[in-house]
């Protein structure tokens, strides 16, 4: 998971509470606080906690999400002018002429032309029905957008366009991006902060040269020496770190440190004790990592632990 460029949206002392869920917030009897979905449903009122981000429903469009399956989050029934200008209708913004207009001007800065607006989405191939996707997410003007795996069903050159083309509008908007992706490649090219998660909490953040350079979780080592290795010379002097046994059930994790029953580097207080996160010996203040022995975890500490350990393919 990434953080990409923009500011942080953090909560404060006059934060509002969750309203009451049997009434009706007053934000939506004054049509200033819808947010649209792409999966069919409403974001609620309470407060959306990110770590130490606290995101609260404010204005129209504040948040936004761009998933990973373009073709199954397109109705195709409905023409792309239709889908992309439907939050537009919903949230009482534009109707009609106007509501066309702005689904054109849309187009356009995504990279697709204003005359396909009457188009269905079997009609467009996979990268350009992203594209949609993208249009749609800025209809409302947002300044933080999820992208929940948003190139993983792409071609790779198709994927180097849409990375792109979201930097290009991080840039000229001032957009924010919450990068949710098992890339790890793309995560260390797109993002300025990473969150490594394992079973659902995560367990390292960092930003994103230091994460890569000097990993301070055992977990983060033996993701990062998965990522395959282009260069043959340097590819023969990596060893891959094959993790044992099985990733344990979310809705049973284990007593203490989730990883410990994974984890080379597992002592008695692993099992009992959840380390908490902190910065670690050998890392900057903003290098946070829920390890026990995080000042421990050096470039070969991880390897040398491990029995099973094989050359990187």
């Amino acid at each position: 998971m990434g953080i990409f460029k923009g500011k942080l949206l953090s909560g404060n002392k006059n934060t509002p509470k969750a309203p009451n869920p049997t009434t009706t917030p007053p934000a939506l009897k004054n049509n200033n606080c819808l947010f649209h979905s792409f999966l069919s449903a409403t974001c609620t009122h309470k407060n959306i906690q990110i770590k130490s981000v606290t995101i609260v429903p404010k204005p129209i469009g504040l948040i936004n999400d761009l998933i990973c399956t373009p073709i199954g989050s397109l109705n195709p029934r409905m023409t792309v002018c239709n889908i992309v200008g439907y939050a537009l209708t919903v949230n009482r913004i534009a109707r009609g002429a106007e509501r066309r207009r702005r689904v054109a001007a849309l187009f356009e800065r995504v990279g697709l032309s204003a005359a396909d607006v009457s188009r269905y989405p079997h009609e467009f191939s996979g990268g350009q029905r992203q594209r949609i996707g993208i249009a749609r997410a800025l209809a409302l003007e947002p300044k933080l957008i999820v992208c929940d795996e948003p190139v993983s069903a792409l071609d790779v050159s198709i994927q180097s366009q849409i990375l792109n083309l979201l930097k290009d509008l991080q840039d000229e908007l001032g957009l924010s991006y919450l990068f949710i992706a098992h890339n790890l490649a793309v995560v260390e090219y797109f993002s300025d902060q990473v969150a490594v998660m394992y079973l659902g909490k995560i367990v390292e953040f960092a930003g994103a040269a230091e994460l890569y350079q000097n990993p301070k979780h055992p977990y983060t080592h033996a993701l990062l020496s998965a990522v395959p290795e282009p260069d043959p010379d340097s590819r023969q002097s990596r060893r891959r770190i094959i993790l044992p046994g099985e990733v344990p059930s979310p809705i049973n994790p284990p007593p203490g440190c989730p990883f410990h029953p994974r984890c080379p580097l597992c002592e008695d207080i692993c099992r009992t004790v959840a380390p908490p996160m902190a910065p670690h010996q050998g890392a900057s203040a903003e290098h946070l990592a829920a390890c026990h022995f995080a000042d421990q975890v050096g470039p070969t500490t991880v390897v040398d632990r491990v029995g099973n350990q094989h050359p990187v393919a």
